[in-house]
């Protein structure tokens, strides 16, 4: 059999305020508004043979329970690690709080918005 390597995700929503405090007290993100966030957490690794894939998906319930149950209805600035919450930053956070609990982490893509967001594909 030969030995497929896959991508598998989980997309899970936070409604989030925040405001970007680096930035110019004009720009309209320096004041305190609000998104939903949709943020996808991709695994990389083998179809296994026994199971048939890469890894089970309640095995991501928990961590991403964790970020959901950190960030979503909060005001991300007062987070540890968020005092600039951009949505690059938010990448990283929760590249931070999930790897740490689930192997082949592979990227965090975080949606602003329907058509803005940005990936994350872990430290160098």
């Amino acid at each position: 059999m030969i030995r497929l390597i896959m991508d598998l995700f989980l997309k899970f929503s936070i409604n989030a305020a925040r405001r970007l405090p680096n930035l110019p007290a004009e720009h309209p993100c320096s004041r305190v508004h609000g998104h939903t966030f949709d943020i996808e957490v991709h695994v990389a690794g083998r179809v296994e043979e026994s199971s048939g894939w890469v890894l089970d998906f309640a095995d991501l319930d928990g961590p991403i329970d964790h970020v959901k149950g950190t960030l979503d209805h909060r005001y991300l600035n007062d987070i540890d690690g968020l005092s600039n919450p951009t949505s690059e930053r938010i990448a990283i956070w929760t590249w931070n709080e999930i790897s740490q609990r689930v192997s082949g982490l592979s990227k965090v893509v975080v949606f602003e918005g329907a058509d803005r967001g940005c990936v994350y594909h872990g430290p160098e």
